[in-house]
């Protein structure tokens, strides 16, 4: 089924006559093209795109399911919905909450009337069960990724600053084949791995445990992986925490699957890390979904009672991170069944020792 089809399913459920996609990776799941700047609008009967000149005739060759107009300074975004609007007697229009601006929907508001309804909900139930022909592309960012970091290795040394890391990192991913990266690497060694989001500095790379969080983006879908090396020769805490992380990561894995909550596939992981003592140290969720964006819906966390949707694609990344010591993650990317979960990472999981 198309998107347009699906899209006035969740209308007729929902009671509202439209919805308005505004939200960027919306739009492109939605239409299945990629812009800077548009509006998707889909009513019970019709279904346009809008967006400016600079787009229009891309869109035009590339929108198939939809009727595609350009926006002027005259006819604006707002004055073609209040058109389509006034023709259909829509009264109730969905939209992203998440995704819209306060600005903007006071901005809505005020040129289309008080019809705007939050529908996030919408969108988020559609984008989280991924479609096979979906998977494929989310393992094709992943295999650039994969190839990018197994074209970095043999670079690191001490003789290196983290952020010349990160920049051989994203070379080596868009010549591998990625259109963009999917967010800015994190490359963090030494003391500096126990912080699970630290930005990669100019001092050299230090020995001790060396934490690469990264991916690839390729025709809008993201991959998202974390590797933790170590720098010259572990010590045997090291090991033990590294090997924590390892067996915590592969019990979540293995609890891992649809209709099993968010909630319940962190514990599993999360009682590995608290039964070694090393509860106070995993201070994030095990996971969270992946796909036009690099963080989307579902997650698995201690906060998500939901049950796990059947095609979801989640991320799998416990970690221990000690301040002023040092910390490791390891990150793998799961597509979830209801029988369990396919594992589209294949990096080696042993720590790689440089």
């Amino acid at each position: 089924m198309d998107t347009v089809s699906k899209i006035r399913e969740k209308l007729q459920e929902s009671g509202l006559d439209a919805l308005l996609v505004t939200g960027a990776a919306s739009r492109r799941y939605a239409t299945g093209f990629a812009s800077s700047a548009g509006a998707f609008f889909v009513t019970r009967r019709s279904a346009v795109f809008l967006t400016d000149s600079r787009y229009i005739e891309a869109a035009q060759k590339a929108i198939p399911l939809a009727e595609v107009r350009c926006v002027t300074a005259a006819e604006t975004y707002a004055w073609h919905i209040k058109q389509i609007m006034e023709a259909e007697s829509i009264a109730a229009v969905g939209f992203e909450e998440e995704a819209m601006t306060y600005a903007d929907y006071q901005s809505w508001k005020e040129k289309i009337g008080d019809v705007l309804r939050p529908a996030q909900k919408i969108l988020t139930e559609l984008r989280v069960s991924k479609s096979r022909e979906e998977l494929d592309a989310l393992k094709a960012a992943q295999a650039i990724a994969e190839e990018a970091f197994n074209a970095v290795l043999p670079l690191i040394s001490t003789e290196m600053t983290e952020r010349e890391l990160a920049a051989e990192l994203i070379y080596r991913l868009l010549r591998c084949g990625a259109d963009d990266i999917s967010f800015e690497p994190i490359v963090v060694s030494g003391v500096r791995s126990s912080m699970p989001h630290g930005v990669p500095g100019d001092d050299k790379i230090q020995k001790g445990f060396l934490t690469i969080d990264f991916g690839a983006k390729k025709n809008g879908w993201c991959s998202d992986t974390t590797r933790t090396l170590c720098v010259g020769e572990p010590t045997a805490e090291m090991r033990k925490v590294y090997e924590t992380v390892l067996a915590a990561q592969e019990a979540g894995i293995a609890a891992a699957r649809a209709g099993i909550s968010g909630r319940d596939v962190d514990a599993a992981a999360r009682r590995v890390i608290e039964e070694a003592g090393y509860g106070a140290y995993f201070g994030h969720g095990f996971g969270h979904g992946l796909g036009l964006d690099v963080h989307e819906a579902p997650t698995l966390s201690p906060s998500n009672a939901e049950p796990l949707p059947a095609g979801a694609v989640v991320s799998a990344e416990p970690g221990i991170y000690i301040p002023g010591r040092f910390g490791v993650r390891i990150e793998d990317v799961l597509y979830l069944t209801e029988d369990g979960c396919e594992n589209i990472t294949t990096l080696p999981k042993h720590l790689i020792i440089v």
